[in-house]
This record gives C-alpha cells, structure tokens and sequence, in this order.
C-alpha cells in the first residue's frame, strides 16, 4: 500500500512537516517491536536481558563517532556547540562519566564480562551491519539527512519511561542504580530532538528534501528496527547464528 503523502510531493508547511514526521515515528517506532513489548511486559529471560544490553551496547558505543561525523560537516559554531553535547553526553567530560559508562555499568550488573561487551566480538550480525549502516548514513548523506536520522530521539522519552518502569516492576535481577543510564535520557533526548527537529523543517526548503528527511527518519526507524529482529531470531526464537554471545549462566560465550 502506497504511502499517500510519499505520493504527494507538495512541499508542507513547519507544522504539517513537523506532524508528518511524529506520523512516520508512530508507524515505526521500535517501541512497537514484539522484542520490546516481551522485555518490558517481564516476559524475557535473564539471558535474553543480557543478550539485549549486550548488543545495545555496540550502538551505544558508536553514536559518539556518528556524532563526531555530523559535527564536521557543520558550518557554524552555533550549530556545532550545540550538537557537541550529545559527544558529551556519551563520552563524558572525564573517565568514568557519560552514557557509555553507564550502559557498561548496566553490562556489569547483568554478569557480562566488560572486556566482552567492549570488544563487540560477540554481537549479532544483524546488530553490526545496522549499526554500521547507520554511522555510514551519516558519513555519506547530506547534512540534512544526517541530523534527520536523529530524529527518533523524539519518540525516546516514552519508551525510556516505559523501559524503566517495565523492568523495575518484572525483573529482580535489575534497579534503579543498574538502570542509571535512562535518568538522564529523557531530558537530553528532549533537547537534542528539539534542535533536530527545529533544523529540518527551517532547512528542508524544497519537497525533495522533505521527503529526503522523512525517507532519512523511516531509515533510522529500519537501523532499531532490525537490531530487535536480530535479537528475536537469535534468543527467543533459539537461533543463535555461530560466534554469537549465548547465555550460559552469568558467563559470556561464544555459541
């Protein structure tokens, strides 16, 4: 079924532009993937919890390098002082700060060893090539499509909120300290999107980079998309491909 504003190739005002793009988030969202639904309803194994933090972590890991892409294609100090925060939001100002050390904390609370996490060596296929698709979007796209990609940080606050509350209520396994890497989410995700959001519908001046803005969100909806089918097929289903992570009590191992 053809998508009729794809069809349409009118150019639409900020406030339709902008309904546009929160219509595409709420069609695709990862939010509304099985693997989500079974994590957060305490349907999930502890291996499967571990085997999500585990393949997340990669993601997590390399948004500062995607972030880094982005800031040097940007003009004005302006531009980039403000995208620098979400490097430093990961990053952290020093050792021991920011998002990825938070995640591996996660990692560690859940009985991964860190120097597997940290080497990737154990991730799904589907996770690296997603992952990899992504950073290469943003290195070999236009700058437009770049910060549209980001985009699904507008829909992150309600399924951090969700995520929290899910696995706090279903898995004695976790808490709020294992969890610190979604406190200050929601907030910073608020921020970014504004700016991403605010960039879009002032830089996209023409259909064609409307719809390249709304086919960069679909993409970006696609990377989280196939990370959870990944890891559906491989941990629920009980289909681990050869070198995958599998559970084996609190041990890491490949399969």
């Amino acid at each position: 079924m053809h998508d009729p504003v794809a069809l349409d190739r009118s150019f639409l005002a900020p406030d339709a532009f902008a309904a546009e793009l929160r219509r595409i988030g709420a069609d695709r969202y990862h939010s509304l993937h099985r693997f989500h639904r079974r994590l957060h309803d305490g349907q999930c194994t502890r291996g499967e919890v571990q085997a999500w933090a585990l393949n997340r972590y990669y993601y997590q890991s390399m948004i500062p390098i995607k972030d880094a892409t982005v800031l040097t294609r940007m003009i004005e100090p302006a531009q980039r002082r403000e995208w620098r925060k979400r490097i430093e939001d990961h990053d952290g100002l020093r050792e021991g700060d920011g998002g990825i050390e938070r995640w591996l904390r996660l990692t560690d609370s859940l009985g991964l060893h860190r120097d597997d996490v940290v080497s990737a060596r154990f991730i799904l296929p589907a996770t690296r090539f997603a992952v990899e698709a992504y950073v290469e979007f943003c290195r070999s796209k236009t700058l437009l499509e770049a910060v549209a990609s980001s985009l699904t940080e507008l829909f992150s606050p309600a399924i951090i909120s969700e995520r929290v509350s899910g696995m706090l209520a279903h898995y004695d396994f976790v808490s709020r300290d294992t969890l610190a890497y979604f406190t200050a989410r929601p907030d910073q995700a608020k921020r970014d999107s504004d700016f991403a959001l605010d960039f879009v519908t002032r830089e996209a001046r023409t259909p064609d980079q409307q719809h390249a803005v709304m086919d960069a969100l679909r993409f970006k909806c696609d990377v989280l998309w196939l990370q959870l089918d990944g890891l559906w097929t491989a941990y629920v289903e009980g289909a681990p491909p050869p070198g995958a992570w599998q559970p084996t009590g609190n041990q890491t191992q490949a399969a």
